[in-house]
């Protein structure tokens, strides 16, 4: 993914964020509005509106994006850049609410660095190799 559309993959992201307890707060407005101006997309058609605050993002939409950004960048810097920033946004108001709190788990959660834990079907498909292969060795 080019760094423009990461960057603006991630902002959207921490617009969302900044909307998951229900309302942006003061601090949370700076902070986002620093991060446009740095990366350069303050003015940008698909960002303005949402840093313009006329429509809220809802809760299903920023994990949304947070999904296709982690399926889209699936390093992990790209993982740190975004647990670090969506940690800086959340802590920027001095408190953590609890939608924050769950948001900031789900993405820990999503840690490429961390194996997911197999399936039930992958521990069966698993189980049934191991003895379709102690079948064959004491057939022989």
């Amino acid at each position: 993914m080019k760094t423009t559309m990461k960057n603006k993959g991630l902002l959207k992201i921490l617009i969302g964020t900044a909307w998951i307890d229900g309302v942006i707060q003061p601090e949370e407005r700076d902070y986002l509005r620093q991060v446009a101006k740095r990366e350069e997309l303050i003015d940008d058609a698909e960002i303005h509106p949402l840093l313009s605050e006329l429509k809220p993002v809802g809760a299903i939409e920023c994990y949304r994006w947070i999904e296709e950004y982690l399926a889209e960048n699936r390093d992990e810097s790209a993982y740190q850049d975004l647990l670090e920033s969506i940690g800086a946004l959340i802590y920027s108001d001095g408190d953590v609410g609890i939608q924050e709190a769950k948001l900031l788990a789900k993405v820990q959660s999503l840690d490429p660095a961390i194996d997911p834990p197999a399936s039930a079907i992958d521990k069966l498909v698993g189980k049934i190799r191991k003895l379709y292969a102690k079948a064959i060795a004491e057939g022989n």
